[in-house]
C-alpha cells in the first residue's frame, strides 16, 4: 500500500521548528510518530525502512526530528529525555489539530533514547496514545514513575546480542503495568544491521500497531 499523502511538515515546539515527513495510506488505521534516538534522524535508513513497512501495512507515519540541527550537535541534548518528551508531546498535539490526522489513533515508535521519551509521553494523563513500540530502546530512562503510568499496549524489541540493553529492557518491562510484550530478535546487535533483523522488527511493529490502533477508535 503506497502513501496517498506525502507532506513535508514543520511543527513549532516552543522556540524550535521541527521538520518532518508525514505519509498516510488510503484509509489509515492510525498514525505512528517516530521518536528517534541518540545520533539518529528522520532520514535514518532504519527509520525510513520501518516507516515504509508500516505504510504498506496501512498505518500512517510521521518521521520528524525532535532536535534542531544545532541541538543535535550537542551530545547531551540527545540524552535529555525531558526535552525529547516535551518535543514529542508538542508533535502529538499537532497531530491532533492537523486536518489529515486529527481523527486518527496515535502510536509511538521509539528507538534508543527515543524509547524513553515515547514512554514518558505515553504516561501523560492527556496523551491518549493507542500503542507504543520501542526498538533497541532505553525504556529504563523513562523512570519508574512514568513506566507505572503507561496504559498504552507496549512492545519492547531488543537485539539478542545487545546484552546490556536486554537487561535494561527486562528491568523496565517488570515495572510496566499495561499490556506488554518483550521480543528479542536472535543474532541482532543494537542497530539491527544483521540480515533479516530489521525486517523482523518492522514485521513485529506492523503487527502490534495493526492490532492496537484500530482497537482504540
Amino acid at each position: 500500500m503506497h502513501p496517498v499523502l506525502k507532506e513535508l511538515v514543520t511543527v513549532k515546539a516552543g522556540q524550535a521548528n521541527l521538520e518532518g515527513m508525514l505519509e498516510l495510506p488510503d484509509k489509515p488505521l492510525g498514525v505512528v510518530l517516530f521518536a528517534h534516538g541518540s545520533g539518529s534522524s528522520r532520514l535514518s535508513p532504519r527509520n525510513v525502512y520501518v516507516a515504509d513497512q508500516l505504510c504498506r501495512a496501512g498505518v500512517g507515519t510521521l518521521l520528524i526530528d525532535l532536535l534542531t540541527q544545532q541541538e543535535d550537535r550537542i551530545a547531551q541534548s540527545r540524552f535529555d529525555i525531558a526535552l525529547l518528551t516535551d518535543r514529542l508531546s508538542a508533535v502529538i498535539a499537532w497531530l491532533r489539530r492537523h486536518d489529515s490526522t486529527r481523527s486518527l489513533p496515535i502510536g509511538l515508535f521509539g528507538a534508543s533514547t527515543g524509547g524513553a521519551a515515547a514512554l514518558q509521553a505515553a504516561a501523560s494523563n492527556d496523551a491518549d496514545i493507542a500503542a507504543v513500540v520501542s526498538r533497541g530502546g532505553r525504556p529504563d530512562m523513562a523512570g519508574q514513575n512514568a513506566l507505572e503510568k503507561v496504559r498504552a499496549p507496549t512492545l519492547l524489541i531488543v537485539g539478542g546480542r545487545d546484552d546490556a540493553v536486554i537487561r535494561l529492557n527486562r528491568a523496565a518491562f517488570s515495572v510496566l503495568r499495561c499490556e506488554k510484550r518483550l521480543d528479542i530478535i536472535p543474532h541482532a546487535t543494537h542497530l539491527f544491521e544483521e540480515p533479516g533483523t530489521l525486517e523482523a522488527v518492522a514485521a513485529l511493529a506492523a503487527q502490534w500497531f495493526g492490532r492496537h490502533l484500530p482497537a482504540s477508535r
